[in-house]
């Protein structure tokens, strides 16, 4: 779950702390991001290897209270709310009536009737119009946009545990992945959850924003014995491409149905209605006409976001996200194929700079770690 998009720039609470460190700043999403610290390379292989700390609170909060409450999510999300326990996060996504991804979405259940829903940066306005849109007093239940009283730190990588464990009481080797607690860590009262953007373990912290600056420092302080980094976007993309995780605005959008992006696994057509439904449903039965699919190229050259793809001689769409992959050394990427040219092995070829490179469809995710 990512995001790029938006106009007005914004600042997190952490902006001061980014500049003091000497990152590197960049427009992203409609916020000033860092983009790297010490380099793109020596933070991707950080968190792989040992862990990396994340300033994420551009990410949007909505908070979704009341005994209506899951029956509202239920309607406006693809994933089954129902199936939630108390302290469980799930992935879904919003759709619209024909199907289309508004955006990827991260739902928490913090108790039987109160929900935290984390959206991407590069959508908030848009995922507030149309939760908004959607909300009225019949749904018994209230609906906050709570995005500016949140900030967001992650802790990613094989080390992340040992990290956050030396800020909070919080047994965290009890909290399994896609699960959180709500607790004290560096002294600030936090929603401690168990997901991340990167396929290492982690957690990702909520936390008023006002507690953001002492957060971060009790991190980089509580991480220095494992040689913590902090992180920009630049490796968090590239982490996530290694993974196969989709960013919106480049992998998925309105254009694109979570049957299309490989999201079926998160779209539950049994559990009743919800918006984009019939279309999917529709879709599915028709047949899904292109599929979002992992690739690397058999040639030197980089596949990047807006390249042409090209299938038997013609043109087929672009790549959706494409990068030098860090762990493997190997240019990778993403793109939608049509149906019945989406299995590993499958070959097409990427239009580079005026050169045609040959690709060839993989099974993802590109990044393995031995044994599992």
């Amino acid at each position: 779950m990512g995001d790029a998009g938006r106009e007005t720039v914004r600042h997190t609470p952490l902006h001061g702390v980014h500049k003091g460190m000497g990152a590197r700043l960049v427009p992203f999403a409609g916020w000033e991001m860092p983009v790297q610290y010490s380099g793109i390379l020596a933070e991707h292989k950080a968190v792989r290897e040992r862990v990396g700390l994340f300033d994420v609170s551009h990410m949007g909060e909505f908070l979704v209270e009341g005994t209506g409450a899951e029956a509202f999510l239920q309607r406006l999300t693809s994933n089954d709310v129902s199936q939630l326990a108390v302290g469980q996060a799930q992935y879904t996504v919003a759709c619209t009536e024909t199907g289309g991804i508004v955006d990827d979405l991260l739902v928490y259940k913090r108790s039987g009737e109160r929900y935290l829903v984390c959206v991407n940066a590069g959508r908030l306005d848009e995922d507030w119009d149309w939760f908004s849109g959607h909300h009225s007093a019949s749904d018994q239940c209230s609906l906050v946009n709570a995005s500016d009283d949140y900030a967001q730190l992650a802790i990613q990588g094989p080390r992340a545990l040992e990290v956050v464990q030396r800020m909070t009481s919080v047994n965290l080797k009890e909290v399994p992945t896609y699960r959180f607690v709500e607790g004290v860590a560096a002294g600030r009262q936090c929603i401690i959850a168990r997901t991340g953007y990167t396929g290492e373990d982690g957690f990702e912290l909520f936390v008023d924003s006002a507690s953001a600056e002492a957060l971060w420092s009790a991190c980089m302080e509580a991480g220095e014995p494992d040689g913590l980094l902090p992180i920009g976007l630049g490796a968090r993309d590239t982490l996530r491409l290694e993974m196969k995780y989709c960013l919106y605005g480049n992998d998925i959008t309105t254009d694109t149905t979570p049957l299309e992006a490989r999201l079926a696994w998160i779209t539950k057509l049994d559990k009743g209605d919800f918006i984009g439904r019939d279309a999917l449903i529709r879709q599915k039965e028709e047949g899904v006409p292109r599929g979002l699919v992992g690739f690397v190229l058999k040639d030197r050259g980089i596949a990047r976001h807006g390249y042409p793809v090209i299938v038997d001689g013609d043109s087929y769409g672009v790549v959706t996200s494409g990068a030098m992959s860090p762990s493997l050394g190997t240019a990778i990427g993403l793109c939608y194929l049509p149906r019945g040219r989406t299995r590993a092995g499958n070959s097409f070829e990427v239009e580079i700079r005026g050169r045609l490179i040959p690709a060839e469809v993989v099974k993802t995710p590109f990044f393995k770690r031995a044994g599992n």
